[in-house]
């Protein structure tokens, strides 16, 4: 009877029956289905770079998600970090989003001193008074700013370049087509980001005498630069 082969088929089932809990088949089937699933889903996920510095060291994050300015616990409970002394930081390039939250220009000044990045965030995590100092970027193509102590939730954008041109290695140094000058005391005002740019500049040492890293970087002075004030 149709009844009879029902009740037969249900108790066959190879993973579920009426009286009793999954067998260790289904659990390794389900249990593959689900990483795999996870593995597809990580996998369409896009990481950005979070470095902040806490105390004397320095650390450095991959992060899944956005995180909130300033928030480390949170920082370290979603992202996967690591500390790295300041000294043991190398020179590198950043084609994603770089997010930086910062206290004192000096590491600042370390962390990015000629650095390739195409997309930066800077947010300043303290109450102190930045100095009139420039930092040289290279590559920049968006900034994003957000004094989190002085003006809460105030974070402005500034589109700097939209081209195609990207930089290059020079022995250990960015060096690239478009240089950003950021004046970290645009932190100490609520005023909108403003900037301009300077074409066709074929010497940096030359145009920009008080830049004194000008003269230190390995940068050849043959080359056509596109130089952005910002302040």
């Amino acid at each position: 009877p149709n009844w009879l082969m029902k009740e037969k088929q249900e108790h066959t089932s190879p993973c579920w029956t009426r009286m009793t809990p999954p067998s260790s088949l289904c659990l390794l089937l389900l249990g593959a289905l689900g990483i795999f699933a996870l593995g597809r889903f990580t996998k369409g996920q896009k990481n950005s770079t979070l470095i902040f510095t806490k105390g004397n060291t320095i650390r450095n994050c991959s992060c899944p998600v956005d995180i909130r300015d300033c928030d480390y616990s949170l920082a370290n409970l979603m992202c996967s970090c690591k500390s790295v002394l300041p000294f043991a930081m190398e020179q590198t390039s950043y084609h994603d989003q770089l997010t930086i939250w910062f206290t004192d220009t000096s590491t600042l000044g370390h962390l990015l001193k000629f650095t390739l990045v195409q997309d930066l965030k800077l947010s300043l995590c303290g109450s102190n008074t930045l100095p009139t100092e420039y930092l040289a970027i290279c590559g920049l193509k968006r900034l994003r700013v957000n004094a989190e102590a002085k003006h809460p939730s105030r974070e402005q954008s500034l589109l700097i370049h939209n081209r195609r041109e990207g930089g290059s290695l020079y022995k250990g140094w960015q060096t690239c087509m478009f240089i950003s000058l950021l004046d970290v005391a645009l932190f100490n005002r609520d005023s909108s980001l403003k900037s301009y740019s300077i074409d066709n500049i074929s010497s940096l040492t030359s145009d920009f005498p008080g830049f004194s890293y000008f003269k230190a970087s390995p940068m050849p002075n043959n080359k056509s630069y596109v130089v952005t004030i910002i302040y």
